[in-house]
């Protein structure tokens, strides 16, 4: 299972009314540190398939979300359980850390 795109008007039912967890990557088509995490979350999503589910959004055509969740700086990861922000990651990281930190909020 790959990471899946999502937009603003499926933010609700991707994101918060989901059964399992999941990871929101919050970036943009000029963000280089976002492009370089990009595969790091690939792999992940398919190692941890399952246990989390592992999205993003472009920040740049998807502003609600990002507004509302106060991001300003990216990449930002955030963890969202039953709904709720449950940890957040802001900055790029190697796999490791990010499958560290994901694993820790699970």
């Amino acid at each position: 299972m790959a990471t899946n795109t999502i937009t603003d008007a499926t933010f609700e039912n991707d994101v918060l009314n989901s059964s399992e967890p999941v990871v929101v990557d919050f970036w943009a088509e000029w963000c280089g540190p976002c492009k370089m995490i990009a595969p790091a979350l690939e792999e992940i999503s398919e190692e941890m398939a399952g246990q989390v589910k592992i999205t993003k959004i472009n920040i740049d055509e998807n502003q609600d979300a990002a507004m509302k969740y106060g991001v300003r700086s990216i990449p930002m990861l955030i963890l969202f359980k039953d709904g709720e922000p449950m940890a957040t990651q802001v900055g790029a990281a190697p796999k490791g850390k990010l499958a560290d930190w994901i694993k820790s909020a699970l």
